[in-house]
């Protein structure tokens, strides 16, 4: 594992939100410059910023036009490479967002890959042989171009499947993953990874990273092999490139694929939504770190557990506050609530990653369809900084926004949170400083639950010499677990030894030190 991955705190930017520079009422890379000081003092290293390529932006830049160019709208290369620059006089590291499974359907590639007349791109894109020959299980789009043929999508219509290649080729326009046209989109991957790591870049967070390969097994081997393939081409020139995944089974993406990171992923019903997000159409909210919960945390360490014992000596399953595809979790989740959960997450094994604006409880708004967005538009406004203008975020015109800020009463800003000493900025960053002060955190192979069981909401664990005590619900909860001799180093609420148990006091957290 790459040794600063061993400490990391991620920060995740949104970039047309987070801070606008010129007054376009779009956020750019000169703004995000303008705020490393501010991330960086709230106890993040590291930053994984949304796609920022050049695109048509039918889907919020995640429809690459031009894998070597930033878009516009964020700035210049120059631009770019100073942000790079800026990241590492810091002593932190960037990720570029990377979409290898697709491309927007206005990329150079694909224009030319579905011209009539046979060139080098015709096999760079998933075709059938005939413009009303069905891709069978697959998504597809027929008569958008002159070539005679099908093209397969990866996920909106504006973007067409790259081709990896077929782990079982059952039909005669199927490659397999080791066809000659299939090696070749490979190699022009791995010369955009490349690329960007010679710039300056630090590593990749890959979306739908298990989306290469088509009909693949189960456990993607296919997909796995194609990236093991990448990986290690571009380990041979930047040993210390980062991958993290978007997969959600750490078993394929980091045992098998060679990412060093993957997510815990907010897929309805799994263990990581019951945590904070386990809500419906009509409000009702059984989600684990709220008061009034019925929930055990077993509901999260049954699914938990199993995948990090599988890969926990060879890289990191990590743990999100939020994204740009959720539901903020403040949502549904107080200020109380929202400490304790992010004390969770905060210390358990992984890296933490910080949605921008989680650190102040920032609002799910309920907007229309922005850049694909749909539904997801709402976490993705401008980063509330302060009461001026916009929060902060831009001298434009307010109607000019690439989102509109939340002006409602209450709207959390940076400025109010660092003035007030309890409020859930000023618990992150003493959190993320009690992370890096204590060296057991940065050891990832260490977790032991200490107490967990059904029908009891508060429990404890234990990462080296520190114990972790947890109680969400409304009333004070007794374990048995005897921390005689140890030292209270933070806590949220009250704990206290008595006897031969711990008495957590209602909505409690508590670090111990021995």
């Amino acid at each position: 594992m790459t040794e600063w991955l061993k400490t990391a705190v991620f920060y995740e930017i949104y970039p047309q939100s987070f801070m606008d520079s010129d007054g376009d009422g779009i956020g750019d890379f000169m703004g995000i410059v303008e705020k490393l000081d501010y991330i960086k003092d709230l106890g993040c290293n590291a930053i994984w910023m949304n796609p920022c390529f050049d695109s048509s932006f039918k889907d919020a830049g995640y429809d690459v036009r031009d894998y070597r160019h930033p878009a516009g709208r964020y700035g210049t290369l120059e631009d770019l490479r100073r942000l790079f620059e800026e990241v590492h006089k810091r002593d932190m590291h960037i990720l570029l967002d990377l979409v290898p499974g697709h491309t927007s359907e206005e990329h150079p590639w694909f224009v030319e890959s579905g011209r009539d007349e046979q060139n080098e791109y015709s096999d760079r894109y998933i075709w059938t042989n005939s413009w009303f020959q069905r891709a069978e299980g697959l998504p597809y789009i027929a008569g958008e171009c002159k070539r005679n043929g099908a093209y397969i999508i990866n996920f909106f219509k504006c973007q067409p499947a790259l081709n990896y290649g077929f782990l079982n080729p059952a039909e005669q326009w199927q490659k397999p993953i080791d066809h000659p046209a299939c090696l070749a989109t490979r190699a022009a991957m791995v010369d955009v990874m490349c690329y960007w790591l010679e710039m300056g870049c630090d590593g990749f967070r890959v979306d739908m990273a298990d989306s290469l390969v088509k009909n693949d097994d189960e456990i993607k081997s296919g997909t796995c092999k194609v990236w093991a393939d990448m990986i290690g081409r571009v380990h041979e020139r930047y040993p210390d490139a980062v991958f993290v995944s978007e997969w959600n089974n750490p078993e394929s993406a980091i045992g098998m694929a060679g990412f060093q990171m993957d997510f815990f992923l907010d897929w309805h019903g799994n263990g990581y939504n019951l945590l904070m997000r386990d809500y419906d159409a009509s409000g009702r909210d059984d989600s684990f770190f709220k008061r009034n919960s019925k929930r055990s945390i077993q509901d999260f360490l049954g699914e938990y557990l199993p995948k990090y014992e599988k890969i926990k000596n060879k890289g990191l399953y990590c743990l999100i506050t939020g994204n740009h595809d959720m539901i903020r979790a403040a949502c549904n989740l107080d200020e109380r609530e929202l400490k304790l959960a992010y004390a969770f997450l905060f210390t358990m094994p992984g890296a933490p990653f910080i949605y921008y604006g989680d650190e102040i409880g920032m609002r799910y708004q309920n907007l229309p369809c922005k850049e694909g967005g749909y539904t997801r538009t709402g976490s993705r406004t401008p980063m509330q900084w302060d009461d001026s203008l916009n929060h902060g975020f831009s001298i434009a015109d307010p109607m000019s926004l690439y989102l509109p800020t939340d002006d409602c009463d209450g709207a959390p800003t940076v400025q109010m949170q660092q003035s007030s000493k309890d409020s859930l900025y000023n618990a992150v960053r003493e959190l993320l400083m009690i992370r890096r002060e204590q060296s057991a955190f940065a050891e990832h192979d260490n977790l032991e639950i200490v107490t967990a069981q059904e029908g009891i909401r508060s429990f404890a664990y234990r990462r080296g010499n520190l114990t972790m005590l947890c109680n969400p619900s409304g009333c004070a909860e007794t374990l048995a677990v005897d921390l005689t001799g140890t030292e209270q180093i933070y806590a949220i609420g009250a704990g206290r030894q008595e006897g031969v148990k711990y008495v957590l006091e209602e909505q409690s957290f508590v670090i111990c030190l021995k």
